[in-house]
């Protein structure tokens, strides 16, 4: 039997991480590659998306078994990679422990079905939630049981319901026809304007609408993450991660942390972003509390202004930057870091200096219009 070129379906490719991994699958010196690429999501891509980097789009919505069955049945006989880095998010785990799972199901069933279906892997991007428990819940969120960071892979589940914990189970259930790969990310950065909770767009908003109105551009964290450490995850890493266990032996039925391997305080970065957002950095006040999700909530016509001011791509302030997601990062009581240890033991050593890929993925969102550029 001939070897077959690698065909990849990326599920969220609007996303941050998505994005990231069509780019690197299309890359002429990509691991496994030659790859054929085809992006889904549940929309079609607006102008700042190059849709031109895959060989087809598909819009489909993942939680409509017959939608999806209709819309992917054309290629169940070519795709061999399910990258799976897409999910949808409320506050009751219940729900998303349902949604989540009929979606993966979902597009896994049809793509099965083929009679010649050459499916061999599936990765699936989760997150450090898997150690810290519901941190969303606004019950449960009060009194979390959690792991003693750095957070590792061989740390048992906690005694909370979690997707996460589903979609893992329901992908090992497909072994050993088909392997898969898990991918937990810490808060990742990167350039889209389709991702539910993305770090770099809720923080050039904020920026953006406190330099508009003269607004301090104030931190609305605690103390404790303002002076501990914190870390983060380039999208370009996390997408290459993916590629490498896709293709890597070794590192087939494995979860693996995905960071970028250094860290840093909110103060150290609160300094950079007041760099890069050019507005002054303003020093924590501890006496008088902040609520972000307040004095954003009626800011959707700032944005409206600025967007129009700066010909930026038409966006809805409540689309792009949910602050309510935000706001429990920046106030946790012990150290959001991640080993990436058992990563590099398996041969995986990409990183990213985190304060170089802010830098990087400002200009990037600059770029594409979906951010305010002040140079002249």
């Amino acid at each position: 039997m001939e070897h077959q070129s690698p065909v990849a379906l990326v599920v969220g490719v609007t996303g941050m991480v998505g994005l990231s991994l069509a780019e690197a699958l299309k890359q002429p010196d990509c691991l496994g590659g030659p790859w054929k690429v085809y992006g889904g999501a549940r929309h079609s891509p607006d102008e700042w998306f190059p849709s031109s980097i895959l060989d087809g789009f598909i819009t489909f919505d993942a939680v409509n078994s017959a939608d999806t069955h209709a819309k992917l049945l054309p290629i169940a006989n070519e795709v061999t990679h399910i990258f799976w880095v897409t999910f949808q998010f409320v506050e009751d785990e219940e729900v998303n422990i349902t949604v989540n799972k009929s979606m993966l199901h979902n597009v896994v069933t049809v793509l099965k079905s083929s009679p010649s279906s050459p499916l061999t892997h599936i990765t699936v991007q989760t997150g450090t939630k898997h150690y810290m428990g519901p941190i969303y819940d606004p019950v449960r969120s009060n009194k979390l049981i959690c792991h003693e960071p750095p957070f590792n892979e061989n740390m048992p589940r906690l005694p909370y319901p979690n997707f996460y914990y589903t979609l893992e189970d329901l992908v090992a259930s497909y072994t050993p026809s088909i392997t898969y790969s898990i991918h937990r990310s810490s808060l990742i950065i990167g350039a889209s304007s389709r991702s539910a909770i993305n770090a770099m767009m809720m923080l050039a908003t904020y920026a953006a609408i406190c330099r508009h109105v003269g607004l301090p551009f104030r931190y609305p964290g605690n103390r404790y993450t303002w002076e501990h450490f914190c870390d983060m995850s380039d999208a370009g890493v996390l997408a290459k991660q993916h590629v490498w266990a896709g293709v890597t032996k070794k590192a087939k039925n494995q979860a693996f942390n995905c960071t970028n391997g250094d860290i840093f305080t909110w103060k150290s970065m609160w300094m950079l972003l007041s760099e890069v957002f050019d507005v002054e950095f303003v020093e924590l006040d501890d006496k008088e509390e902040f609520d972000i999700i307040e004095l954003m909530r009626d800011k959707g016509e700032v944005w409206d202004l600025i967007v129009e001011k700066y010909g930026l791509h038409k966006t809805k302030l409540k689309e792009i930057a949910c602050f309510e997601a935000m706001v429990p990062v920046v106030r946790f009581e012990f150290q959001h870091v991640s080993s990436m240890n058992k990563s590099k033991d398996y041969g995986f050593l990409e990183y990213a200096d985190t304060f170089k890929s802010i830098k990087l993925w400002v200009a990037k969102l600059r770029e594409m219009k979906l951010i305010p550029s002040y140079q002249q």
